[in-house]
């Protein structure tokens, strides 16, 4: 991390910046203690609710309760109860009114494709740990629910509502109000908040690493739709393209309960030739997109930005002209430095490398 530097007004006048006081440790601490307590109190919600809502569902239907029940039983009351009630505390803390910035396909497209590794390596870490803390006695319950559901109802619990509402907690909500205190420490933030919020060790590992990208998105455009669609076509290749996929053969050979003499059957024959054909397609490209992100990873990785005061411009400032004409954010007056402050929040850090964003924004 840089070291700060204190801004000169025009007049050259040096102002005293908030985290130089004593003051402002006990600030931050207090806000990420009251982001916190809120998502605490939406998980103790939200899980407080789903099991009265299952319990209900298990009083009046037994054991044959179906997905779109279950689905409705966990995402009603949180999207419903938990995150709004959790919203009154975040609240508490303010968020900082950023500049908006358009992201153009070709460099939304290698971000998308840099989960594909992402999430593959991050479920297998997840996947080999959960079977070794418990001797191969742990089952993943949501690709359960997901496999043996309908993809209508898989796509819109899954596929839409979930992403629009995640992102709109951890990514807008929660890096909304931690990005003055540096974009790196609220991308991580919210991906560790987004990874705990999964609750299994199967989820944790991918759910962090594209909380991680998910994060970067919106610090770098501060527009939720990115992220959103991101998180969309993500779960949407999970939880209804993929069983799709899977349909298309015959499960006996997905259990290794198949003889031989069976497979050449259905070679000779052509039977359940079509579908393996179609899986095996799907499985060339996942792979293809694979090695293509680990590609993009290592290469662009570097290009990556990261600026320790956000990239927005504060309330006020109508173009990224005004930002060049205020010498890199200089533009106040020493009797309108307080406002400016109070305006962005507690902590700034200005380095040169801003200038970069401001040539970006043009």
């Amino acid at each position: 991390m840089s070291k700060p530097q204190t801004p000169q007004t025009e007049q050259g006048t040096q102002t005293t910046l908030p985290q130089q006081s004593g003051n402002w440790w006990f600030v931050a601490y207090r806000r990420f203690s009251i982001v916190g307590v809120a998502l605490a109190i939406m998980v103790a919600f939200w899980i407080g609710l789903n099991m009265l809502a299952t319990g209900a569902l298990h009083q009046f239907a037994g054991n044959d309760v179906p997905t779109w029940a279950v689905l409705l039983a966990s995402s009603g009351p949180l999207y419903l109860v938990a995150m709004p009630l959790s919203m009154l505390v975040f609240t508490r803390v303010p968020a900082i009114s950023t500049r908006q910035f358009a992201m153009k396909p070709g460099e939304f497209i290698p971000l998308f494709i840099i989960c594909i590794p992402v999430m593959y390596l991050g479920n297998i870490i997840g996947m080999v740990l959960s079977a070794g803390v418990t001797d191969g006695q742990a089952t993943n319950r949501i690709n359960d629910l997901v496999l043996g559901g309908n993809e209508w109802v898989n796509a819109l619990f899954v596929g839409l509502l979930a992403p629009i509402c995640e992102e709109w907690l951890f990514r807008k909500q929660i890096i909304s109000r931690l990005r003055r205190y540096g974009e790196k420490t609220a991308i991580v933030f919210s991906a560790l908040a987004f990874a705990l919020f999964h609750m299994n060790l199967f989820q944790f590992f991918y759910a962090f690493g594209l909380g991680l990208i998910f994060g970067y998105v919106y610090t770098r455009t501060s527009r939720l739709r990115y992220s959103v669609l991101m998180h969309m076509l993500i779960n949407l290749n999970g939880s209804v393209l993929a069983p799709l996929m899977l349909k298309q053969i015959d499960p006996r050979i997905l259990s290794g309960t198949i003889s031989e003499a069976e497979i050449m059957s259905m070679v000779q024959g052509g039977s359940g030739m079509r579908g393996l054909s179609i899986m095996m397609l799907y499985g060339m490209v996942m792979l293809g997109l694979l090695i293509a992100g680990i590609v993009l990873l290592i290469v662009k990785r570097r290009n990556w930005e990261f600026y320790l005061a956000p990239e927005e411009l504060p309330t006020g400032f109508e173009s990224a002209h005004d930002l060049r004409q205020s010498r890199c954010g200089h533009l106040y007056t020493a009797d309108r430095w307080p406002d400016y402050l109070d305006a962005i929040g507690v902590s700034i850090f200005w380095r040169p490398s801003l200038r970069g964003a401001v040539s970006k924004a043009d």
